[in-house]
């Protein structure tokens, strides 16, 4: 199976979804894992870091590739179009079974214009997930994963993105603090220990 994960900006994924792809890796061969990264975090840090920093995440993701989208940190929403094109363009390139992309239901632009575009852009895609991060508001996930056995290495991966740890805007409080918070409310929520959550756009049982 292949599945893509989308993030507007480097971090967003591991934050959204990581502890649900390192299932998917732990499974080995019979998944693959595509990254794509759609802007490059410049307004958080500095660039070349942050994408030094995606990379070393990427690998302990198990990620076979990671793509860049290219586009300037804060500057998405101007580009809707050109987005819609460049993930329709990966979609037909990879043929994902899943997606996971950030929410709308967001204060930040960027993930805001990026799950808009998405919208668009996966409409002939079967499974279609959105994922939360701090910025996210009433999300109300139908979906939970179990990520108890994987929650250490998504702490791992959110590491691996040093220049971000300290930078929640919440004092005395780490990315690290904020994930493992999330996991356990949401594991209340799924009715297991920890858990990721998510709203499907599309989601396809088999019966």
């Amino acid at each position: 199976m292949k599945i893509l994960a989308i993030g507007a900006h480097p971090d967003d994924i591991e934050v959204g979804c990581a502890g649900n792809l390192l299932k998917y890796a732990q499974a080995g061969c019979r998944h693959d894992i595509y990254l794509l990264v759609m802007s490059n975090g410049a307004r958080g840090g500095e660039e070349e870091v942050r994408r030094q920093e995606q990379e070393r995440s990427a690998a302990l993701l198990g990620a076979k590739d990671l793509i860049w989208g290219g586009y300037d940190d804060t500057e998405l929403t101007p580009h809707m179009n050109r987005m819609v094109s460049d993930i329709e363009v990966l979609i037909r390139k990879i043929r994902p079974d899943f997606i996971f992309v950030n929410c709308g239901n967001d204060t930040h632009q960027d993930h805001r214009s990026l799950s808009k575009a998405a919208v668009s852009a996966t409409r002939y895609v079967k499974n279609v997930l959105f994922y939360e991060v701090p910025t996210t508001v009433n999300f109300t996930p139908l979906v939970f994963v179990d990520i108890k056995d994987t929650l250490p290495k998504k702490i791992d991966a959110l590491l691996a993105h040093r220049s971000q740890v300290m930078k929640t805007n919440i004092e005395g409080l780490t990315i690290t603090d904020v994930a493992t918070s999330t996991a356990v409310f949401r594991g209340i929520q799924g009715r297991v220990q920890y858990a990721e959550g998510f709203v499907p756009l599309r989601l396809f049982v088999n019966m």
